[in-house]
């Protein structure tokens, strides 16, 4: 057994080991499981699955876009790029639908399904000789529009689930959804390992395959183990949903609007342009939109907490854009410029989730130390710090592959040191990011603004599919010319991300200001009293104030 062959086999052995983890905590008659509601880990292993699918795919796309349809490093980033965009775009308009008629349960259940069927679409490939000649391209297309569709209706609504387990001010939403998004980097990492070996190894329609399954899991797992949500994530118009509508009920009307939603994406996907200026308009409106709504209907606490959250979201945009490179000029580079030593590039996409679940413990704890001594970082130092680690991976990387020349292959340990730095960069936004949206947000604004925090990610997202167009080399002289236009775009990006960061980190105490923490308060006190008691006794052990971000 080889070395790439032990990495699968430990995935397998990790994929086990959670489900048998999953069953046991599933099965015990407690109504809480280590001191959080049974809930979020129907969560946890309903999104673990969403996100074996999703990086699964995601570590091929790459790859497929240059080997089997034989597009330029150039043409498929921007497609890639395009692709993520929309896949963060879409939870704006999924955010809306289940805030205002469907709950996010259901639109989760309905997300899932359609992400099923766009994973399974993704192992139909067509003769690989013909490239972009494949009539089974539009198949292709059609594939990436269902994820993108069915992830607007999943991503934000899952992640809006999570916090409505807790009281707004319950100290343990932090750590809930430190918990949860180990839950997304399980699956990441073990569907990179398992579809990325098997679509670099027997074929791409092997390692599709396997991300479809693991979706179909996904959407079991929520449907099977509904009553153990108790009944967060329904609708708040119930008779709404039932009354007819055009000839049918309401609910399946929309239904109906979503598979439409569908066709209008495979177009969209073809025509990347479109999807920039869909961007640059609909984000500059949905931000106006927010503020607007800000300014005139909450009351000034509440307003300024939403300018806090817009500016950790306006913030978040350069973050993605260049962690982002990951899927695309990174996964090309380790591909053709690294000492792999026999491992297929595709799986060194699993090492940012697996340091992730290694290291969200330890950084949960660290947070929690801090607290209790009045040290921790606020979350917009948070932001800042995380930007100043990921320009350091860039620089890293540029410092590694220039010391050993250009001629020669970068060692692997650099691979190792870039996706280290921006991991670490990574909890200090991602996790503290999903909270704080959450936090900061009326709870009859929740899903929009976690939409919002989503379209930040979509703006990065295509944003790094340009960067990575711009490290595109057919135009350069010779390999080593073309590893030097990655080294200069990755040296540059470096220093303004840490740039970008200290200055983040210098104003983050007037954000925080913005962000009133000591009059944060349960909305719905009557409700949640017995909620807030257990979450003030928590706290005085722990030796914190309740109302901050933690």
């Amino acid at each position: 057994m080889n070395f790439q062959e032990i990495i699968v086999a430990t995935a397998c052995a990790l994929l086990l080991i959670l489900l048998v983890a999953g069953g046991t905590i599933v099965a015990s008659s407690k109504r809480e499981f280590a001191g959080h509601p049974k809930g979020l880990y129907v969560l946890f292993f309903a999104e673990m699955w969403e996100r074996f699918s999703y990086y699964g795919m995601r570590a091929l796309l790459i790859f497929y876009l240059t080997q089997h349809w034989l597009f330029s490093d150039e043409d498929a980033s921007v497609i890639y790029g395009a692709y993520t965009a929309l896949v963060y775009i879409a939870p704006v308009v999924g955010g809306y639908l289940a805030d205002r008629y469907l709950g996010q349960r259901k639109a989760v259940l309905f997300g899932a399904a359609l992400l099923t069927c766009g994973h399974f679409l993704m192992a139909f490939e067509g003769d690989p000789s013909l490239g972009q000649a494949n009539p089974m391209i539009n198949v292709f297309w059609a594939a990436l529009a269902f994820i993108i569709v069915g992830s607007g209706f999943l991503k934000a609504n899952i992640s809006v689930i999570v916090g409505q387990l807790y009281p707004r001010t319950d100290v343990r939403r932090d750590g809930a959804y430190t918990i949860f998004y180990m839950g997304i980097n399980s699956g990441a990492a073990i569907g990179t390992i398992i579809a990325g070996y098997l679509g670099q190894t027997y074929g791409w329609a092997y390692g599709f395959g396997a991300a479809g399954l693991g979706m179909l899991l996904g959407l079991i797992v929520f449907a099977v183990f509904k009553p153990l949500l108790e009944g967060k994530g329904e609708s708040a118009v119930p008779e709404k949903l039932a009354a007819p509508f055009m000839g049918i009920k309401f609910e399946w009307f929309l239904y109906l609007v979503g598979l439409g939603a569908v066709a209008v994406t495979w177009w969209l996907v073809q025509n990347q342009a479109v999807v920039g200026s869909i961007l640059g308009v609909f984000g500059a409106l949905l931000v106006i939109y927010v503020i607007w709504t800000a300014v005139t209907k909450l009351e000034p606490h509440e307003r300024d907490r939403i300018f806090a959250a817009m500016f950790l979201i306006m913030g978040s945009i350069l973050f993605w854009a260049l962690f982002e490179q990951a899927g695309s000029s990174l996964n090309l580079f380790t591909d053709r410029y690294v000492d792999r030593q026999g491992v297929e590039a595709s799986i060194f996409q699993s090492i940012n989730p697996i340091y992730i679940i290694t290291l969200a413990p330890l950084f949960a704890g660290l947070w929690t130390w801090l607290g209790r001594r009045g040290l921790e970082p606020s979350a917009p130092a948070k932001f800042g710090l995380a930007m100043v680690q990921l320009g350091a991976g860039f620089l890293v990387l540029v410092f590694g592959a220039q010391a050993v020349g250009l001629q020669n292959m970068t060692p692997v340990i650099f691979i190792f040191l870039i996706y280290l730095l921006h991991t670490t960069g990574e909890l200090c936004l991602s996790p503290v990011g999903l909270s704080a949206m959450n936090r900061l947000a009326p709870t009859h604004m929740a899903s929009l603004i976690m939409g919002t925090w989503f379209f930040a990610s979509a703006t990065g997202n295509f944003v790094a599919g340009l960067i990575a167009a711009a490290t595109g080399s057919e135009a350069a002289s010779g390999e080593g010319a073309a590893k030097e236009t990655v080294l200069a775009v990755y040296s540059q990006i470096g220093w303004i991300a840490v740039a970008v960061g200290i200055g983040v980190v210098v104003i983050s105490p007037l954000i925080k200001r913005l962000m009133h923490l000591d009059t944060l308060r349960d909305e719905d006190v009557g409700s949640d009293l017995e909620g807030q008691a257990q979450a003030g006794i928590e706290a005085q052990e722990a030796g914190v104030h309740p109302t901050t971000n933690r």
